[in-house]
Formats: C-alpha cells, sequence, structure tokens
C-alpha cells in the first residue's frame, strides 16, 4: 500500500507503544522498552516519525553530542518500505539537527545492509572507516560521517 502525505511528527513519550510496535515489526525489536522511553524522554535524543492516521510507518532517531548528531535509528514498517519513508524521516532529522547546532551527523551500518547503505550515500554520506565484527552475529558495521549543510539535502 503507497501511502500519500504522512504526517511528520515529534516522537514524544506519548508515542512509546506505536514505537515499541514499528521496532518490532521492522528491526525485530532494537531497544528494550525502558531505553525507548529513555530515548523519546531526552531533549538532547531526537526522534521524528512518519504517522498515516495512528500508525506509525517510520522513524528516525539520534543522540545530539556537542555539534554532532550520532543516528542511532531508521526505522521503516516493512510493509511500506521502497516507498522513500526512511529517506524522508532521516531527512528531517538531520535538518532538525542542523537546526540545533549540530554540523555533522555520524552513524554506523551493517557492510551486509544493502538498502540502508543505499539510503545514507544518497543523502550524502560517506564511510570514513570500519568496525570489525561489530554486530552480534559478526558482520562489520561501516563508520559513516555526513557534512551537514544549510542547504537542502540532495534530490531524490
Amino acid at each position: 500500500m503507497n501511502v500519500r502525505n504522512p504526517l511528520l511528527a515529534p516522537l514524544l513519550a506519548a508515542d512509546l507503544a506505536a514505537v515499541l510496535a514499528l521496532d518490532q515489526r521492522a528491526l525485530g525489536g532494537f531497544w528494550s522498552p525502558a531505553q525507548w522511553q529513555r530515548e523519546l524522554e531526552d531533549p538532547r535524543r531526537p526522534g521524528l516519525g512518519l504517522w498515516h492516521h495512528a500508525r506509525l510507518l517510520a522513524m528516525a532517531s539520534g543522540w545530539l553530542v556537542v555539534d554532532e548528531l550520532h543516528i542511532t535509528m531508521v526505522a521503516t514498517d516493512p510493509a511500506h518500505r521502497r516507498q522513500g519513508l526512511g529517506r524522508q524521516v532521516l531527512a528531517a532529522l538531520l535538518a532538525a539537527a542542523l537546526e540545533q547546532g549540530a554540523s555533522r551527523a555520524t552513524l554506523e551500518v551493517a557492510a551486509t545492509n544493502p538498502a540502508a547503505l543505499a539510503l545514507y550515500s544518497g543523502l550524502g554520506f560517506s564511510v570514513a572507516g570500519v568496525r570489525r565484527g561489530y554486530y552480534r552475529n559478526g558482520d562489520d558495521a561501516l563508520i559513516q560521517w555526513l557534512r551537514l549543510d544549510p542547504s537542502p539535502l540532495p534530490p531524490r
């Protein structure tokens, strides 16, 4: 199902149930309820979601550390992938971080995740290093960086 004009909104503590549900559907339970509660309550941990009616379809979150945004998670409902929702929510998170004083963004991504690699590359991220065996399954993580620029992000 293709969703038109989803609502972009900050993720709040009141959204915990929707965040946990999307986390389970998209990532298999990335964080515990207590971890998500901390993420949603801390103003230095921005999170944005794309909603269609009362259903959370995509979300992105990060930690603001001085002038850097460390992206901790990007997730899209499996039933709504390949519609640009992940790109839309991540681009909005990058723009919000820039407004809050961030000049760079960083993240780790599994070297074996071509969809995520394409998403990040399309937004201008570049590989700065490798963390060997970083993930529980032994996969390497690619450390990616992006200099945030007040000019618009690259088109899709």
